[in-house]
């Protein structure tokens, strides 16, 4: 389990479009961790969006934005182009950056209980140190209170 304060553990993905994202090659700027359960749900579709919206200002913030879930590239290629989305997409099909960052999560719904990534937003500070984190993420105007983070770093 990560906790504020504690070192970034260390991860490199594959992304939409190709090629693959480290956060070791992030050194120097903020980074938003945004974990979401799966391409083109409602609510990850919105969250997208409002992170895409803002995509300038985390850019003017330093600050680079990237969302995590178990989808394969393809997917989540589909989805940044039906929805003109502007952040990176990662792909974490083993789910290893998901259990590190303990998002990973036993999850019931209908009475039903099953494994799946719990919407959380990890930011992490210039200097890979764990800044702040956000469980059991509500989308409605959560994108700009992470703007507000970042800009407070």
């Amino acid at each position: 389990m990560i906790e504020v304060g504690a070192k970034a553990p260390e991860f490199t993905l594959p992304r939409d479009g190709g090629g693959e994202v480290s956060l070791s090659g992030l050194s120097g700027q903020a980074v938003v961790l945004y974990f979401y359960p799966k391409d083109d749900t409602p609510g990850c579709t919105k969250e997208a969006i409002a992170f895409t919206e803002h995509a300038d200002a985390f850019g003017a913030a330093n600050a680079v934005v990237l969302g995590i879930s178990k989808d394969t590239v393809a997917k989540h290629d589909k989805f940044r182009d039906k929805h003109g989305l502007r952040v990176a997409l990662l792909s974490d099909e083993a789910s290893d950056v998901c259990e590190r960052y303990g998002v990973w999560k036993e999850k019931n719904m209908y009475g039903r209980t099953y494994m799946g990534i719990e919407r959380t937003t990890v930011l992490i500070d210039a200097s890979g140190t764990i800044a702040r984190i956000w469980p059991k993420v509500k989308v409605p105007g959560h994108a700009e209170e992470v703007l507000e983070a970042v800009k407070a770093l």
